[in-house]
């Protein structure tokens, strides 16, 4: 985790451009929870049964310069195991890398391959980037506009946090790395083609993606018909100081659309057919439906070793979630501490909180036992889920591996009073070349 806002400069003349690079990611999580207490279980529940799961995926990072300003990278990704219970019944679910599996079985994808093309001033201001994942080291503007065409992670250029953005290095829970309530364009393991565009100089940063997102929900498999669905995001991003300490604060929107179905139409389809049978949000889907939201962001360091940072999001909840998670409201706050001044200047803990909640029909389908793609307990005793999360990340070999241990402590699993508390316990081992 970086507690500073950018690499020290250094003079073109002392730094070569990098032209190709290779870097390699490898991150296996064990997560396990003791048996809880249940009144009722139903097809999209956390088992609460006691349970263990491993995830574990790997990645290449490849890349090379094209010309004055473009670049090209591919990333070959290994990805399988499963999250606690297929990562089904609670909504900030508990491991961040489960998303990208979609699969137990272990299968290679081509995770993201896309062009940069980067446009600034001749006589621009530089300074040194070093090489890194998905980056060439050298000399790069600090002011620029650029454009990415590929498939991506829409998340590596939205909603970033540098105390909480990454569940391979920070936290893990969903509701942590991002803002739950922005339905994240993105197929089952993350990623999905996208036209992205950046204005950046030393004091904000401007960010629109255009994004193709999946033909069914939450699934693998890109739906092409690019009028009728996809998912365009907008961002605003200040940087600044605070008592000479840097910070940042975000806004972003959203906008999709594709055949979602509607929680109202399908209580009143339930309604119409007077029988026992619990409501279906699949059985009204159709295309024109709509999602939007927005969120705000902010990371701040409190001194130079610790920092914390805050996340609020919203959305309409009229129609189901498509990708990321069922939430439709979210706040999260933490802190995240560098654990220099206890002699482990590569280690770093921190602590975080987070609260969901949903829409009222959204709510009320539930408790009419129907189910999402996420949730569904057969019926709801309704209160905001609310899962509390603390880790220690330590350096094994210097910025190369680490292995993290975690607690998570889950209340009101899937909005649900009549289920939990729920205890996590996870260790995350990550290797990085």
């Amino acid at each position: 985790m970086l507690l500073v806002w950018k690499v020290n400069a250094q003079k073109s003349d002392t730094t070569n451009d990098e032209q190709f690079s290779f870097h390699f990611q490898t991150t296996v999580i064990n997560q396990y929870k003791p048996s809880f207490y249940a009144k009722y279980s139903g097809d999209n529940s956390l088992s609460n049964s006691e349970e263990d799961q491993t995830t574990i995926t790997s990645t290449l990072f490849a890349g090379a310069r094209l010309w004055k300003g473009a670049s090209f990278f591919f990333n070959p990704e290994l990805s399988g195991g499963a999250g606690l219970s297929n990562a089904l019944g609670v909504a900030a679910s508990t491991n961040g890398e489960s998303y990208r599996v979609g699969n137990p079985k272990p299968h290679i994808t081509a995770a993201r391959y896309f062009y940069r093309q980067m446009f600034y001033k001749k006589n621009s201001e530089t300074e040194y980037q070093s090489s890194n994942a998905n980056s060439l080291a050298g000399n790069s503007p600090t002011e620029y506009f650029d454009i990415i065409i590929g498939k991506v992670s829409v998340p590596d250029y939205f909603d970033d946090n540098k105390f909480s953005h990454d569940p391979r290095t920070q936290f893990m829970s969903w509701g942590l790395m991002s803002n739950g309530a922005w339905d994240v364009p993105s197929n089952v393991y993350g990623y999905c083609p996208s036209i992205v565009m950046d204005k950046v100089n030393e004091k904000y940063e401007l960010h629109y993606a255009f994004s193709l997102i999946p033909i069914q929900i939450n699934g693998p498999v890109i739906d092409w018909h690019v009028a009728k669905a996809n998912s365009q995001t907008l961002e605003y991003a200040r940087k600044y100081k605070f008592k000479s300490q840097p910070g940042a604060f975000r806004l972003m929107s959203f906008f999709t659309t594709t055949h979602m179905g509607n929680y109202q139409e399908a209580l009143q389809a339930m309604a119409l057919q007077g029988n026992d049978n619990p409501p279906d949000i699949a059985l009204n889907r159709e295309y024109g439906r709509t999602k939007y939201g927005f969120g705000s962001n902010m990371e701040q360091n409190i001194s130079n070793s610790l920092g914390c940072f805050v996340r609020a999001s919203w959305n309409d909840g009229h129609n189901e979630d498509w990708m990321y998670s069922e939430i439709d409201l979210t706040l999260s706050a933490g802190l995240a501490e560098n654990m220099g001044n206890a002699g482990r200047k590569d280690d770093n803990a921190g602590v975080a909180f987070v609260v969901s909640g949903i829409s009222k029909t959204h709510r009320e389908y539930l408790e009419a036992g129907g189910n999402g793609f996420l949730l569904g307990d057969g019926k709801l005793n309704y209160m905001p889920e609310q899962l509390a999360e603390i880790y220690y990340s330590a350096s094994l070999i210097k910025g190369k591996m680490y292995v993290s241990g975690f607690y998570q402590f889950i209340l009101n699993p899937g909005y649900n009073m009549d289920r939990g508390p729920v205890n996590v316990f996870s260790v995350r081992v990550h290797t990085e070349l």
